[in-house]
């Protein structure tokens, strides 16, 4: 387990993934699209491999998938995921990714 949470995590859009749902809480595929700057389909590669990797859950609504952080994560995991989230949230590419998110969260491309 502790191999394959590196390996999902050592992979840079992966991270920024993790990084924005270890702050939104859940967040739809459309959602992390706009942050991450990057087209459905690559997004949706990497949500998998996250998923494989038993970091996040996701659930379907409609046509809808959301992510959210695995609510069974082993406690050192999260404390990993929640350091990391400290002390990288405020330097780029993590930032300029929150800063899309806000700016488009009332656009309703799930809506």
């Amino acid at each position: 387990m502790q191999t394959q949470v590196f390996k999902a995590l050592s992979d840079p859009t992966r991270l920024r993934c993790i990084m924005l749902l270890a702050e939104y809480q859940e967040l739809c595929v459309c959602d992390l699209t706009s942050a991450l700057e990057l087209s459905q389909p690559r997004v949706s590669h990497h949500l998998g491999n996250l998923r494989k990797a038993g970091l996040v859950h996701d659930r379907k609504q409609g046509l809808w998938h959301f992510y959210q952080l695995h609510p069974d994560l082993p406690a050192w995991t999260r404390r990993v995921i929640d350091d990391t989230h400290s002390g990288l949230a405020d330097q780029a590419p993590f930032s300029e990714d929150r800063i899309r998110l806000n700016q488009n969260e009332n656009a309703g491309c799930c809506a």
